[in-house]
């Protein structure tokens, strides 16, 4: 499951590679915004060809700027960064979004330029040449991605294993399309934006599509929900970004528990029914929902740099991509060490949360 997050998206590409060296391979992967664009990465190309074109991508979305050793900048780092986001947010990012020109305040009202501020047409052509959309489509891993309708609100997620859907580059564009950046995607007649808008974590799809699974699934957050008091106001915007767009991963962890015991509960009164209740169907009805999943939750969650800031989320020079790529790895690879990693990968009867990679 991977949260939407920009150039945090990282991160989920270092996580997806220490799991893959640990042999250890999805057969559904859920995503929002930039997760729908790793998870399509993922889904929509063979084992062996993932991770080089996981690779290329970003590698191309960070080539903006001059590559730089990291210690040149150890000093002036968080200027770097700013630096960094200021020219992402001026010319835009390789292979991903250029700047509208002369712009929305200067088009005309419903047009595309009128809405965002970006053009997202560079995706289009990047998610044709890395994704193979054929290959996902064949279902041979489960792919699902969030978005929301414009007009109603609603959260949608557009599935493969929905018969009467075909998945295209524009459900991949539709989940990312954040406003006012991105201009909302016209699918079936109906204009979609990011799915972060409504929630930024696809956990309870996952749960209310499968109630009954039995999976060890891996959460990528890439926004901290616990996080340290801000000392200025660039740290005030940053952690209000980071509550925002966690998408309530412990309370989704506290409810996974209630849900659970919820579940317990409803089992030992069932159990208790003299058995000439047995057969009604509303009885029958409440067995089915009585029975546990077997389900472990691992988080994975991004740690804030001590150099980071507010504009974090669009920063993508090569040289923070690589750090969060680098801190993904490490993320799996100290969960994997982790003494509780075999308890997670039993999946015992109901609903565990594990968070292994402190």
């Amino acid at each position: 499951m991977l949260q939407g997050g920009g150039a945090l998206g990282a991160y989920q590409a270092g996580v997806y590679e220490g799991f893959a060296e640990a042999g250890i391979l999805p057969d559904w992967v859920t995503g929002v915004s930039i997760g729908a664009i790793n998870a399509a990465l993922i889904a929509g190309n063979s084992v062996d060809d993932r991770l080089p074109r996981m690779r290329e991508f970003w590698n191309r979305v960070s080539s903006g700027l001059p590559l730089v050793p990291m210690h040149v900048f150890d000093s002036v780092r968080l200027a770097f960064n700013r630096f960094s986001s200021t020219a992402s947010a001026t010319w835009g990012v390789p292979g991903f979004f250029r700047p509208r020109v002369p712009g929305p305040l200067f088009a005309l009202d419903g047009t595309a330029d009128a809405l965002s501020f970006y053009d997202t047409s560079p995706l289009v052509d990047t998610l044709n040449e890395l994704v193979d959309f054929e290959r996902l489509n064949r279902r041979e891993v489960r792919f699902a991605v969030g978005a929301v309708n414009v007009r109603s609100g609603n959260s949608v997620y557009f599935d493969n294993h929905d018969p009467d859907l075909v998945i295209g580059p524009e459900h991949v564009l539709a989940s990312g399309a954040l406003p006012p950046g991105f201009p909302p995607v016209e699918i079936d007649g109906e204009e979609y934006w990011d799915g972060g808008l409504v929630s930024n974590t696809p956990l309870w799809y996952v749960l209310d599509s499968s109630p009954h699974l039995h999976a060890l699934v891996a959460q990528v957050d890439l926004f901290s929900a616990r996080g340290e008091l801000p000392k200025n106001l660039d740290e005030v915007l940053e952690r209000a970004k980071d509550i925002q767009y966690s998408s309530k991963t412990r309370f989704n962890t506290t409810r996974l528990k209630d849900l659970e015991a919820m579940r317990q509960a409803l089992y030992t009164l069932l159990e208790a029914l003299p058995a000439r209740l047995r057969t009604h169907p509303s009885v029958k009805l409440l067995e089915r929902e009585a029975r546990p999943p077997r389900l472990s939750v691992v988080h994975l969650i991004n740690r804030r740099f001590a150099h980071s800031s507010q504009s974090k989320d669009y920063e993508f020079s090569r040289l923070t991509v690589d750090a969060l790529w680098d801190a993904g790895r490490s993320a799996v690879r100290q969960s994997l060490t982790h003494p509780e990693w075999r308890r997670a990968c039993r999946a015992e009867p109901g609903m565990h949360a594990f968070d292994l990679a402190l």
